[in-house]
C-alpha cells in the first residue's frame, strides 16, 4: 500500500517540479522593459532624489517621495503596450507597508493587478502578474516608516506587443487638405492597417518629416502666406517599422496674415542642476528654444528654483535660457519672491528687462500684437477691498492699446487641471482680459501643459474668449494632473517648450517635446 502511494506521490512531485521549471523559464524569458524609460512621480523629497533614479539601473541611486505623506506614486512609461508579468521593487529603508501595482493604456485610467498589504521592505519580487498596458504605476497607500517612500530600483518585466514584428503598416491612403489659411494647412487621411497595430503617422512637408501624430489628421502651422507646399504621410508601428510615403498632394496657402514671427514660451524653468546631470531638463528645453530661432522669448514665472537668489540665476538659468536674455520678456512667479529680499535675485539678474516700465508688470508690442506681462503675485495676497494698483494700470493699458491682437501672460492660472487647481484669486485679471477681448493668455505655476479652448469669463467654452495655455513644463519636476476641465482641449504631463506662430491677424501654437517632435498643435485662431 505504501509503495503504491509513493508511486503516486512521485509523479505528482515531478509534475510540480516540471511545472515550476516551466514557470521560471517563462518568467526569465520576460524582458526588462522599464530601465531608462520616462518616469514621473507624485512628489520628490529633493532635487537629488528624482523619479528617474528608480529606473536608471543603479542600486546606489534612488527616488524618494516627500516625507510623511500618503498616498504617493511613481509611474513608468514603457513606450508601448506590453504584457506585464513581473514587477521587482528594491526598497530603501523608507518602504511601503501597503501598496498596489497598477497598469494603464493611456496613463490616466489605471487598473490594479496586485495589492500588497503586509510589505516589510527589502526586495519585493512580484511574479505571475496578469497585466497589460503601456504605463505601470506603484501606488504607496501606507508607509512602513515615518519618512516617505523610496526605491533604489523599480523594474518591470514583460513582453511588448511588438516583439518580433517586422511587418510595416500599409501605406496611408486618401491624403487631402481639409482647409488652409495664410499660415496653416489642415490635413486628413485614411487609417493604415498593421498586423500588430499602428502607433502613429509621420507628416512630411516638402519631403521632410515635420511632425508625428497618433491620429489621422494634422494641422500644419507657422507657414508662409501665398506659398506652395507638398505633403505626404507615412505610417509607423510599435516595433519601429515604417511604411512607404503616401502619394503627395500640393497645397498653396492663401494670401493674408502678414507680419509673421515666432515666439518661444515656458514657465517653471531652471532647477538647481546643470547639463552634466542627464536628468537635468532646462538645458534640454533651452536647446528647443535655440532650434526655434524665435523673435522673442516669454517666460511665465518661476524662472529659477528654489529661492531664486542671484547666485542661483547665475549658476543655472544663465547657463541655459540665459543665452536668450537679450530677447526675453520675463515675469516673476512665486519662487522669485522667496529670496531674502523678495524679487532681489530676479531684479539683479534680469536688470531693466524685468522692469522696463518701472514695475514688475509692463507691456510691449511686436507687429500687430500687444503683449501684457503681469505679476500675479499681487493677486494671491490679501489686500482688502482696494483695487490693486496693477489692475488699475492694466485697465488703462488695455484702453490705450491700438494693436489688433492681444496676448497676456502671468504665473498663476485662473483655470487648471494641475496640482494647484483653479485660482479664484486671479479672477480679476481674467475678467479684465476677457472684457478687453484678449486673444491668448499664458500661465505657469502648475508643472504640466494644458491648452484650453476659448473660454468666457466663467470658464465656459466661448469662441469670443481667450485661449488659455498652461506652460509650466520648462524644466522643474512635473506635478500630477487631475480630471480635465470641460474646456480643456489637450493636457500633457511632459516637458517641452511652447512655440507661438503669430501673424498680424492670427496665431497658432505647438508644444515641442524634448525630442523635437510636436506633442500638440492648436487650430489657427483669428484675432478678435
Amino acid at each position: 500500500m505504501k509503495l503504491r502511494l509513493l508511486a503516486l506521490v512521485l509523479p505528482a512531485g515531478l509534475l510540480a517540479a516540471l511545472g515550476g521549471s516551466a514557470a521560471n523559464a517563462r518568467m526569465n524569458a520576460d524582458t526588462l522593459l522599464s530601465q531608462g524609460k520616462p518616469v514621473i512621480a507624485s512628489s520628490i523629497e529633493d532635487d537629488t532624489l528624482t523619479a528617474a533614479k528608480a529606473v536608471d539601473g543603479s542600486t546606489s541611486t534612488r527616488w524618494a517621495s516627500a516625507e510623511g505623506s500618503d498616498p504617493q506614486w511613481i509611474r513608468v512609461d514603457l513606450g508601448q503596450p506590453a504584457a506585464v508579468g513581473r514587477v521587482k521593487l528594491n526598497w530603501e529603508a523608507a518602504y511601503a507597508k501597503a501598496y498596489r501595482i497598477e497598469v494603464s493604456d493611456d496613463g490616466t485610467t489605471f487598473s490594479t493587478v496586485k495589492t500588497v498589504a503586509d510589505g516589510n521592505g527589502a526586495t519585493d519580487d512580484l511574479t505571475g502578474l496578469q497585466g497589460h498596458g503601456r504605463y505601470v504605476r506603484v501606488v504607496g497607500t501606507q508607509r512602513g516608516t515615518s519618512y516617505g517612500y523610496s526605491l533604489w530600483e523599480l523594474q518591470v518585466y514583460g513582453t511588448t506587443d511588438s516583439s518580433g514584428d517586422t511587418q510595416a503598416p500599409t501605406v496611408p491612403a486618401g491624403l487631402k487638405s481639409t482647409g488652409a489659411t495664410a499660415t496653416s494647412v489642415a490635413l486628413s487621411w485614411t487609417a493604415s492597417t498593421d498586423n500588430i497595430g499602428v502607433s502613429g503617422y509621420d507628416v512630411l512637408r516638402n519631403g521632410t518629416a515635420v511632425a508625428t501624430t497618433a491620429g489621422t489628421a494634422y494641422n500644419d502651422t507657422g507657414l508662409t502666406a501665398n506659398t506652395a507646399y507638398q505633403y505626404s504621410v507615412r505610417a509607423r508601428d510599435l516595433a519601429g517599422n515604417v511604411s512607404a510615403a503616401s502619394q503627395p498632394i500640393a497645397v498653396t496657402t492663401p494670401t493674408g496674415g502678414t507680419g509673421g514671427f515666432v515666439l518661444a514660451a515656458a514657465g517653471d524653468i531652471a532647477d538647481r542642476c546643470t547639463a552634466s546631470d542627464p536628468d537635468c531638463i532646462h538645458p534640454k528645453t533651452a536647446q528647443l528654444v535655440q532650434a526655434m530661432n524665435p523673435t522673442a522669448v516669454i517666460t511665465m514665472g518661476d524662472n529659477q528654483y528654489d529661492d531664486a537668489h542671484l547666485s542661483d540665476f547665475q549658476n543655472y538659468y544663465a547657463k541655459t535660457w540665459g543665452k536668450f536674455k537679450s530677447i526675453t520678456h520675463p515675469i516673476p512667479g512665486n519662487h522669485e519672491t522667496y529670496d531674502d529680499t523678495p524679487y532681489q535675485g530676479y531684479h539683479d539678474y534680469f536688470g531693466a528687462i524685468a522692469t522696463p516700465q518701472g514695475e514688475n508688470y509692463y507691456s510691449w508690442n511686436q507687429g500687430n500684437w500687444h503683449f501684457v506681462a503681469l505679476d500675479s503675485n499681487d493677486f494671491v495676497q490679501e489686500e482688502g477691498l482696494q483695487e490693486p494698483a496693477q489692475l488699475t494700470w492694466l485697465k488703462q493699458d488695455l484702453a490705450n492699446n491700438t494693436k489688433g491682437c492681444i496676448a497676456a501672460y502671468y504665473h498663476h492660472p485662473r483655470f487648471s487641471s494641475g496640482d494647484h487647481g483653479d485660482n479664484p484669486d486671479a479672477d480679476s485679471l481674467w475678467q479684465t482680459l476677457v472684457s478687453a477681448k484678449t486673444d491668448l493668455v499664458l500661465n505657469g505655476h502648475d508643472h504640466h501643459y494644458e491648452r484650453f479652448v476659448p473660454q468666457n469669463a466663467d470658464g465656459d467654452e466661448d469662441a469670443n474668449g481667450p485661449v488659455q495655455i498652461i506652460g509650466g513644463m520648462g524644466g522643474a519636476p512635473l506635478y500630477p494632473v487631475h480630471a480635465a476641465h470641460p474646456a480643456t482641449a489637450k493636457i500633457i504631463s511632459d516637458f517641452g517648450v511652447l512655440k507661438l506662430s503669430m501673424t498680424d491677424n492670427t496665431f497658432a501654437t505647438q508644444l515641442i517635446g524634448l525630442d523635437g517632435k510636436v506633442l500638440d498643435s492648436s487650430p489657427t485662431y483669428s484675432c478678435h
